[in-house]
């Protein structure tokens, strides 16, 4: 348990962040309780990305395709967006959205991989994955496997080059996509280049000084993480039985994984569950990259894009992907 005698306050916002925190605030509140989900996935789906908005004034060519879900569980949707007139094989992201377990669809908050088709002219596969609580682990994980075999298999109707695909995902969807990396190594599946995790949500027991000292404050506090892994896993959150699958923090064994990126602001809720996530991967022997951005709040950057924190982080990771894909 964590000595909550020794931690200190808050740490600061920085600056140039509040308004945006502050707007965020008059919809989602730092703490997000179940009954407040039906009203969130209103509002979200109300202002969700349309076709034009993908399509950036003809700059991307977009298909949804359906595809065969997990056995026995329906089909999955996945966004498809790649560079208009592309046509030779292209690396790719598999990208896998956030909204902790329970909000989003495939098309939330895909902004900054739109730029990234049109800076470095990959191809992105955005999957869609049951949600929680109507239905709970291993449900929206099976979704994101089964959508990622499927693009690898069919890499060359998609026009990527299996060679070069990122697998991607903010919050929820980087802690699904951890565990993605864990299962297709535990079942010799199909091998991505890299994973870019951004803010990742990782650790259902919910016991970090990050997690502590940033409660009531900010965005997604530690009660909004009570609801998104109690909505996930039920009575076992924070228990004994929790399978690395649904919260890698808790995975044993982090060898022979894909090259880490990981980032996290400092003022958020998953601050120290990203630290301690990076510094496992290294003792295990992996390529890892970490950022620690001073003052972010959680998904600061998808809320102020314009913000020059934002532009230094979304930088990084345009560079990472570079090298990793050889762009």
């Amino acid at each position: 348990m964590t000595d909550t005698s020794r931690i200190g306050p808050p740490p600061p916002f920085a600056p140039e962040l509040v308004p945006a925190l502050e707007s965020l605030a008059q919809f989602m509140p730092p703490a997000v309780l179940p009954e407040m989900l039906p009203g969130l996935r209103d509002f979200m789906a109300s202002s969700a990305v349309t076709d034009d908005d993908i399509r950036r004034g003809g700059a991307i060519e977009f298909e949804e395709r359906r595809v065969p879900g997990p056995a026995g569980a329906p089909d999955i949707s996945l966004l498809v967006c790649r560079p208009a007139g592309a046509t030779e094989p292209r690396p790719a992201v598999y990208f896998t959205h956030g909204g902790g377990m329970v909000l989003g669809d495939n098309r939330n908050l895909i902004g900054e991989m739109l730029d990234w088709v049109q800076q470095l002219g990959i191809v992105l596969v955005s999957v869609e994955y049951r949600l929680a609580p109507e239905h709970p682990f291993p449900a929206g994980l099976e979704d994101v496997y089964a959508g990622f075999r499927w693009t690898m298999s069919h890499a060359d109707v998609l026009g990527i080059d299996a060679r070069r695909v990122v697998v991607s995902g903010p919050s929820a969807g980087g802690g699904l996509t951890a565990a993605v990396t864990l299962l297709a190594r535990d079942l010799d599946g199909p091998v991505a280049v890299g994973q870019l995790l951004v803010c990742p949500m990782l650790d259902d027991r919910n016991d970090s000084v990050s997690a502590r000292q940033m409660a009531g404050v900010g965005a997604w506090d530690r009660t909004s993480n009570d609801t998104g892994w109690t909505a996930l896993l039920g009575e076992r959150r924070g228990g004994p039985d929790v399978p690395a699958y649904a919260a890698p923090a808790r995975a044993e064994d982090l060898s022979g994984l894909p090259p880490l990126f990981i980032d996290v602001g400092s003022a958020e809720t998953f601050r120290d569950e990203v630290v301690a996530y990076a510094a496992r991967f290294w003792q295990a022997g992996g390529v890892a990259e970490l950022h620690v951005w001073p003052g972010g709040f959680h998904g600061f950057d998808a809320l102020a894009p314009e913000a020059e924190l934002s532009r230094r982080a979304r930088a990084v990771r345009v560079e990472w992907l570079r090298r990793t894909m050889h762009i």
